[in-house]
């Protein structure tokens, strides 16, 4: 069996590997139009900072450890420019012809640029291969570059600001034309991550585009014109399906190249995965697009079981992704809170806070959770901003998602526990109580944007309140609501808070049980009120700076 692979990404690279392993007798061959195999793409922004400062750790594996263990032919510079599915040929640079029994097409994604007049200017860049990042490298090093701009605020993004601005301090702006960034989460959580850019002195200019590049400025579409030496392209990349395409392949809805449970496209002969293809959303069931090294090596990994006979199937995509942006970690799994109103799919949501580890060990932090769920119990979405331990939790609640898991099932989850690493109650744990308290009506959670008009009550002590309080509001300490409660209107929303949302809980409890209906606790409290504040004021103080 004659197995070509065109590609030699996570996809194609697992696929090749996988297939070996199962079958030693099959004549494999890679055909990668680069130079290069098998990169960690992921680390491409740590490694233009040097924080991998080595191009050897760059390469997952090598092309002689594919010749020589795997007995993998490697081609590189070789383009396959068509496809004959009826002879079962591709084309190689235009001329030369192999046969194949199989056929996997691997071939990735690019990065989208748009047509901006100065975009081809030499000082802007893209960063995909590791011959891009040897590029920015080696022009940051011998053009004095004083100031970058990246444009565009997904992950790779945010991680290339982040690295560049480190670097002997190059003064560094990020440019985003959406309200926020990190388009997998919501504004809340983002918000997060926009303090903590600010905080370390990047600019982030939101809600605009670039209108065009010039020599030395580049002009938004607001008029505003940065000053730049070197610019970076992170604005999200296009599945390659030219080759698909072109030999009359179907492509799904989102455009990517459609396959089914088995990676098959509509050629039973012809395979596909990684960044080209479509996939059916977890959640919604809706087929996406999900541009991810995990998926990518798991299909390729199915690919190679299908070919050699074991029947294998990807089971939908989470889209679970994490994100450092300078000391925080961002993670989240399943639908955001935006996709989910695009989508009209119905749902309810919560927001807690969860100390890293037992907050009487030292050196304990506090990460932001926001949960997803519907009437049902199904968790639909999980995101998650912090310092330590955010992606374990991600992780956990991800694998309850796959299981079929409800919000309750979380409460009975037994996790690793001791002072420095856990709590008896694991933020987990937490979650899944207070999302079923809200399921059975306990307690009715209010958010940031159902303050305004509301009777606000701050229900810790007198201290607190003097210290700190939102505009407006009234204090009246927990344990006094039991003889004060008539000083509170019937008529009106009120609205209780309190730091992180335990204690307004415990008040909203006192007084449903005196008879209110009317009483909400601020899901995440003032801790969150808080940083969303910090981050729309810090949003104005741009507006006006300009």
């Amino acid at each position: 069996m004659r197995v070509l692979i065109t590609g030699g990404g996570a996809c194609g690279a697992s696929a090749a590997a996988r297939l070996r392993r199962l079958d030693d007798s099959a004549e494999i061959t890679i055909l990668e139009q680069t130079d290069e195999i098998s990169i960690a793409n992921c680390g491409l922004p740590y490694y233009c900072s040097d924080v991998i400062d080595s191009e050897d750790k760059m390469h997952v594996s090598s092309v002689e450890k594919f010749r020589n263990l795997l007995n993998v032919d490697i081609r590189l510079g070789a383009m396959v420019t068509s496809i004959d599915r009826t002879n079962k040929t591709v084309t190689v640079n235009g001329s030369e012809k192999l046969n194949y029994d199989k056929l996997v097409l691997a071939t990735g994604a690019a990065p989208f640029k748009p047509q901006i007049k100065g975009i081809d200017s030499k000082k802007i860049f893209t960063v995909r291969t590791l011959r891009d990042a040897n590029r920015i490298k080696s022009y940051i090093r011998n053009s004095m570059v004083k100031s970058a701009v990246v444009i565009g605020g997904g992950f790779i993004g945010v991680e290339m600001a982040e690295n560049i601005s480190e670097i002997d301090g190059i003064k560094t702006t990020l440019v985003e034309q959406s309200s926020h960034i990190l388009p997998p989460v919501d504004a809340e959580t983002a918000a997060f991550a926009q303090n903590e850019i600010r905080k370390h002195g990047v600019e982030l200019i939101l809600s605009d585009g670039v209108k065009e590049f010039g020599e030395n400025d580049i002009i938004l579409q607001s008029g505003r014109k940065i000053h730049y030496d070197i610019a970076v392209l992170a604005i999200g990349v296009k599945p390659e399906t030219q080759l698909a395409t072109s030999c009359g392949l179907i492509l799904g809805k989102s455009g990517g190249v459609k396959v089914n449970e088995l990676m098959q496209t509509s050629d039973e002969n012809i395979y596909a995965g990684g960044d080209s293809v479509e996939v059916e959303d977890f959640v919604t069931g809706a087929d996406v697009i999900i541009p991810l090294a995990g998926p990518a090596n798991r299909q390729g990994r199915i690919i190679a079981d299908n070919i050699a006979g074991y029947k294998s199937t990807y089971k939908k995509t989470l889209g679970s992704a994490v994100v450092k942006v300078f000391d925080l970690t961002v993670a989240n799994a399943g639908c955001s809170e935006e996709r989910l109103k695009k989508l009209e799919i119905p749902y309810l949501k919560t927001f807690t806070f969860g100390f890293s580890h037992a907050n009487y060990y030292p050196g304990a932090t506090r990460t932001m959770y926001k949960l997803l769920f519907n009437k049902e119990g199904e968790i639909l979405g999980i995101q998650a901003a912090g310092y330590e331990g955010v992606e374990k939790r991600v992780d956990v609640i991800a694998s309850a998602m796959r299981s079929g898991l409800k919000v309750w099932d979380l409460i009975d989850m037994e996790l690793c526990y001791a002072p420095p690493y856990s709590s008896a109650k694991d933020a987990v744990n937490i979650l899944g109580m207070h999302s079923h308290n809200i399921l059975k009506g306990l307690v009715k959670p209010a958010f940031y944007e159902d303050i305004k008009g509301a009777y606000l009550v701050d229900v810790r002590s007198k201290a607190e309140f003097t210290t700190e309080t939102i505009t407006g509001s009234v204090n009246i300490f927990t344990p006094e609501l039991r003889t004060r409660y008539s000083e509170l209107p019937r008529d009106k929303k009120i609205i209780l808070f309190c730091n992180t949302g335990f204690q307004s809980y415990v008040a909203s409890r006192i007084l449903i049980q005196l008879g209110f209906d009317n009483v909400y606790s601020l899901a995440g409290g003032i801790t969150l009120y808080n940083e969303l504040r910090k981050d729309k004021l810090s949003g104005v103080e741009h507006v006006l700076m300009q």
